[in-house]
């Protein structure tokens, strides 16, 4: 399950995977997000807060996973990965290969300094 919060103001999307990812999740987060783009156009960025990885419930999830990330990186300028989970320091600098947010990994003592960075840059 994900838990998620859009702070319109700041146009940033913040993200908190408690316990296992589910395909239904990512339905959530879109009905939210996709009029805010469409109002809006992009996000400043996306902070995702995960002190480990959780996995997916399925490979369903999964696949959900990448169509939701396919569908909208374009959309977010910058990407703050919260965490001190080994594969999730990992993850983000292979998914910067591929995807076009600026991404960044901050410690679990340091969700400020990430809010701050993709607020500012």
């Amino acid at each position: 399950m994900i838990q998620f919060e859009l702070l319109r103001d700041k146009a940033i999307l913040i993200v908190r995977p408690q316990g296992t990812i589910e395909a239904g999740d990512f339905t959530k987060v879109a009905e939210v997000i996709d009029p805010y783009l469409v109002e809006q156009g992009m996000l400043a960025g996306l902070l995702i807060e995960a002190p480990s990885f959780p996995g997916w419930d399925s490979f369903g999830a999964l696949v959900e996973h990448l169509k939701f990330v396919r569908d909208h990186h374009k959309r977010i300028e910058r990407v703050a990965a919260v965490t001190d989970s080994a594969f999730l320091q990992i993850a983000p600098r292979l998914a910067e290969h591929f995807a076009h947010p600026e991404i960044r990994v901050f410690s679990s003592s340091e969700r400020a300094r990430a809010l701050s960075w993709l607020q500012t840059g």
